[in-house]
């Protein structure tokens, strides 16, 4: 057997790097989480840490890193949305996960229902108020009760797998 065919693992102290690449077997959706800042401006960041919590009441919850620049306006917004992305809105995820100084000048976006940046064209969109905010580390886990949600049923997610961008593929 070869070594690239030999099972790696990660222990407590072990590389970091390890253990990201253990989390990227979990193949995952893509989102980009949006809300309006103090200032009255939208910010938003690409997050993949996205599960739906409770049906009754209906909460979800998404993961924000602290170091992030939207991440203040995301901890203390009222409302946020969750846009899930689909296959084409790749070049999006990637712009909301760098440091573009303007994230929605070159995404169509529109404010929602409830007053945040919703990104046009995407596979569902959850428009929330925030519910609770909780400590997770480097990251802080951010509930929301959804308020709104909406969907596309003919679009295809954009997935996430070992640090590549992935389509579904059928049978």
């Amino acid at each position: 057997m070869t070594d690239a065919l030999l099972p790696r693992e990660y222990r407590s102290g072990s590389d970091p790097r390890t253990l990201r690449d253990a989390l990227g077997c979990f193949a995952t959706g893509v989102t980009v989480v949006t809300c309006i800042d103090a200032d009255g401006e939208p910010v938003g960041l690409t997050a993949n840490s996205f599960t739906s919590v409770s049906l009754d009441p209906p909460l979800l919850l998404v993961c924000v890193a602290r170091h992030a620049a939207s991440a203040l306006p995301l901890s203390t917004a009222s409302h946020f949305a969750v846009n899930v992305l689909q296959t084409g809105q790749q070049p999006a995820s990637i712009t909301f996960s760098t440091r573009v100084e303007d994230r929605f000048g070159c995404t169509a976006w529109a404010l929602g229902e409830h007053g945040v940046p919703v990104l046009m064209d995407s596979l569902s969109v959850f428009e929330c108020a925030r519910h609770a905010v909780h400590d997770g580390g480097d990251h802080f886990i951010l509930v929301g009760e959804v308020q709104k949600a909406t969907f596309e049923p003919g679009l295809d997610p954009l997935l996430y797998f070992r640090g590549s961008y992935r389509r579904l593929h059928f049978d």
